[in-house]
């Protein structure tokens, strides 16, 4: 559903994306839009560019596997988001995958977003969409925590590909990039919500060999017969090489926070010597659990969500909302039942609009100011008309 500052095009079509890009630059003649476009749409990213630049209209976007319109997946189209002002943007590409120079990269990154906040504005987001395929956004998270704390509050989500192949997928006016990241600084803006209704079992085990998004070793043991005994122990499920793909969606391991936080890691491959590679990085030692997926609270979960996104920013009626659905999410409670959450977030709210998209991991919190984390298997809400 279409609003005053956001809107759906079915297709990519030139004329009515240059008649909406007038209109609204007429109305704001400093505005610029971020663009949501699906992966079946990356060729139209150029194009898009073209037309912007004509235009005379800033740009920012990301190409995800899937956006969500009117409580639906959609896999073609786009999304045209307006900010009256456009806000500082930067794209920053090849990403360093070393500590060192993750240190290096958050350093440059929050010298350049410190110089942009304003007075120091306590109302300042900092919007991150990643590359997904970038293996050390929590070590780059915890980099720019360092250097940025809580003078900003921290929303983002994953793009790419669907199948985890390199895909360049994030872009502005003239470039497209991968292994990157898109930042864009908005204030005054009071962050986003996230939930993902997931409650950690009492079982315990550590990640006692770990290499950024992979597991080697559970507990000094290979870590898929260790996650082979766990499923079979406590769901009755028997996970093999075969069928693992099947399986691992709907069994996730936890990573179990000093303070309870759970943050999701959902297993995507299986490697040859037994080693899990996840979404989102494993620290060295990590406490895990393993999620009983199919025991997730969807309604708790969306009410969370509405409720928190209610005390933030007040009444959410005729709102813009912008909403990132984790694609784990969609593949372990399947296309209906996430269709359903979509449909039923958009009714709780209200809103005037909701755009949105399939994400490929989310960074926030349950907290506001709470610490930037990675995120799977969430859903994460932030209102784009109020700051």
């Amino acid at each position: 559903m279409n609003s005053p500052g956001m809107h759906y095009f079915p297709a990519l079509d030139d004329a009515p994306i240059e008649a909406l890009l007038d209109s609204w630059r007429t109305a704001y003649p400093r505005m610029g839009v971020l663009a949501l476009l699906p992966e079946a749409e990356q060729g139209g990213v150029e194009r898009l560019q073209a037309v912007c630049t004509r235009r005379k209209v800033a740009l920012a976007g990301a190409v995800f596997p899937a956006l969500a319109e009117s409580g639906e997946f959609r896999t073609r189209g786009l999304w045209l988001l307006r900010f009256d002002v456009m806000p500082y943007v930067e794209l920053y590409e090849n990403l360093p995958h070393d500590a060192a120079g993750a240190a290096m990269a958050a350093e440059q990154i929050g010298s350049r977003i410190r110089a942009q906040i304003k007075d120091n504005n306590p109302q300042v987001t900092l919007f991150l969409m990643f590359d997904a395929l970038v293996p050390n956004i929590s070590t780059l998270l915890d980099a720019l925590y360092l250097q940025l704390a809580n003078r900003v509050h921290y929303v983002g989500a994953n793009a790419g590909s669907e199948t985890f192949q390199p895909m360049p997928c994030l872009f502005d006016n003239t470039r497209t990039i991968q292994n990157g990241v898109l930042l864009m600084l908005l204030q005054p803006h009071l962050g986003a919500m996230l939930a993902h209704g997931y409650d950690a079992p009492p079982k315990m085990i550590s990640a006692t060999s770990t290499e950024g998004n992979r597991i080697r070793q559970i507990d000094w043991r290979p870590a898929f017969e260790v996650y082979q005994e766990l499923v079979r122990a406590q769901f009755g499920v028997e996970v093999t090489r075969e069928n693992f793909y099947q399986h691992a969606v709907h069994f996730p391991f936890g990573i179990v926070r000093a303070n309870h936080e759970v943050l999701v890691r959902i297993p995507v491959a299986l490697e040859e010597d037994g080693s899990l590679f996840c979404v989102g990085e494993i620290p060295a030692n990590a406490v895990l659990t393993l999620l009983e997926a199919p025991k997730i609270d969807s309604p708790y979960t969306l009410q969370t969500l509405v409720q928190g996104l209610t005390e933030l920013d007040g009444e959410l009626a005729d709102s813009e909302l912008l909403l990132f659905y984790c694609a784990g999410r969609r593949l372990h409670l399947g296309l209906d039942a996430a269709t359903g959450e979509l449909r039923q977030f958009d009714q709780l709210t209200r809103a005037a609009s909701v755009a949105g998209a399939l994400s490929l991991g989310e960074i926030g919190s349950s907290l506001q100011w709470g610490y930037p984390l990675f995120h799977n298997a969430t859903l994460v809400a932030t209102r784009l008309d109020k700051g």
